[in-house]
């Protein structure tokens, strides 16, 4: 059982940044995949970007050149920076981890996290 809270979300004006945190706690040793999802409001949740334990790196085609994951596995820790932030960015940013390729999510996911990006 993997434990994942994340934080830094909140309300940021159009082409502002924000720098989400994801810390893993529990079931460590089990992670692989660690990834960003997102849900806007009447939409399905989609990937964000994705990252594996040795740094291989996936994007959704919505947030290439603008969003930066990385982790830091001594502090089971990922985050993803958010540059030129667009109000279709706006949604709940979930954590998500135990996925053994970056494409699809694994089982274990974070409460949420609101991103709102409007002037």
């Amino acid at each position: 059982q993997v434990r994942l809270v994340e934080s830094g979300g909140g309300l940021v004006q159009p082409g502002g940044s924000l720098r989400l945190s994801c810390a893993a706690s529990g079931n460590i040793f089990s992670l692989n995949v660690m990834a960003w999802y997102r849900q806007a409001a009447g939409k399905q949740r989609e990937l964000v970007a994705a990252i594996s334990k040795g740094g291989r790196t996936n994007y959704g085609d919505s947030v290439k050149g603008r969003f930066t994951i990385s982790r830091d596995n001594t502090k089971s820790t990922v985050y993803l920076q958010m540059n030129s932030l667009k109000p279709e960015d706006t949604a709940v940013y979930y954590c998500n981890s135990g996925a053994l390729v970056l494409q699809t999510p694994g089982d274990s996911w974070g409460q949420g996290t609101q991103v709102t990006v409007s002037s």
